[in-house]
């Protein structure tokens, strides 16, 4: 299940796979038979992991896209019919990093909420779509967007009940609800909520097949049967039809089953190692209210600024550090199931070591 060298990385969500290790897996599945190949992205791998992703968010159907933007676009696309305004967080992938891509090839308004904040509340909702009827064009709200985990808030997750609230909201006026649960199997963990039921109130659910599943590039977009039916012609319209995808689902559906289990077992053993590091060396440990495999460690000392070379040469890789000042270093730190890769008691040990107690 993990690459052969028994290193540990907090860098990103996933396992960090080489070109190399990538390949002899690919090799692998293909060898024990696991890998059926598909046409156009359908069929073969593509299907069997449309079927598994449905089947865990607790929807009718699941589509395969090429990236998390096609799956953002084309659901917010497909959910505005009421009108062609979309509600966002400030901070989302969809409003920040997108290239403005549902306005340039959809037509679509996309109307930011809660600037720094992760979640927004659904007063904030009914005072936006109070204003439809305040202009003399009615410009009526379409479809609601959620981001959870959020990225630029450090991993924190939309507020649940507030979340509930606003889909009540959205139900009863016929707007569209989108998740956009890139993150979601990552956030469970922390929250205690399985991502089928985080995905219930929403019509749409997008997931990423790279950050943490490990594929080279993919995504998936799962939702009802009426609504997503047929959306292989729209992803073939906007470039998206890629020749054979079973390369992605083949290794997605691979590290998918057991993920789980894999990564509660990661959370808490990243929790026993942050409570030492408190404990024994009186370091910070930053988290957000509501954050999620996300935190950030402040180290004091005047070669703290160095601890990641340090840890480097110990086989544990960390980012280099947000901030570093005189007498103290900020770094982030992002929990992924590398953690597992060694006893418990040997990365805290490694840690003392470079910390300099040891």
């Amino acid at each position: 299940m993990h690459p052969q060298r028994c290193a540990i990385h907090f860098r990103s969500d996933g396992v960090a796979l080489s070109p190399a290790e990538y390949a002899r897996l690919l090799a692998r599945l293909a060898e024990e038979d696991r890998i059926a190949a598909d046409e156009f992205s359908l069929g073969g791998a593509v299907e069997r992991l449309e079927l598994r992703m449905a089947e865990l968010l607790g929807k009718e159907v699941a589509v395969f896209m090429p990236s998390g933007t096609l799956a953002n676009h084309l659901a917010v696309r497909l959910l505005a019919q009421r009108g062609r305004r979309v509600l966002v967080q400030h901070e989302s992938h969809l409003y920040r990093d997108c290239g403005d891509c549902a306005q340039e090839l959809s037509g679509l308004t996309l109307v930011p909420l809660a600037p720094d904040r992760a979640s927004f509340t659904v007063d904030e909702v009914a005072a936006e779509s109070a204003r439809e009827a305040e202009g003399r064009v009615r410009t009526p709200i379409g479809a609601i967007s959620i981001e959870s985990p959020v990225r630029r808030r450090q991993g924190e997750v939309f507020d649940f009940a507030e979340m509930q609230r606003i889909a009540g909201f959205a139900r009863e006026r016929g707007i569209g609800l989108h998740l956009d649960g890139a993150r979601l199997f990552l956030a469970s963990p922390f929250t205690g909520i399985a991502a089928a039921a985080y995905a219930a109130p929403f019509d749409t659910v997008y997931v990423s097949l790279y950050k943490y599943f490990n594929a080279a590039g993919g995504a998936v977009l799962a939702g009802p049967r009426d609504l997503l039916a047929g959306l292989y012609h729209q992803r073939r319209m906007f470039g998206g039809g890629l020749r054979q995808a079973w390369p992605y689902a083949a290794v997605a559906l691979h590290y998918l089953e057991g993920f789980s289990q894999r990564f509660d077992e990661a959370a808490a053993t990243a929790d026993e190692l942050f409570r030492a590091l408190e404990q024994r060396l009186g370091v910070e440990v930053l988290r957000r209210p509501a954050s999620t495999n996300v935190i950030r460690l402040r180290i004091r000392g005047a070669d703290a600024a160095s601890l990641a070379e340090r840890l480097a040469a110990r086989g544990i890789s960390i980012r280099p550090p947000l901030a570093a000042f005189a007498e103290a270093a900020e770094f982030e730190l992002i929990v992924n199931e590398t953690i597992r890769h060694r006893p418990i008691a040997e990365t805290i040990a490694d840690f003392e070591r470079a910390i300099g107690c040891k």
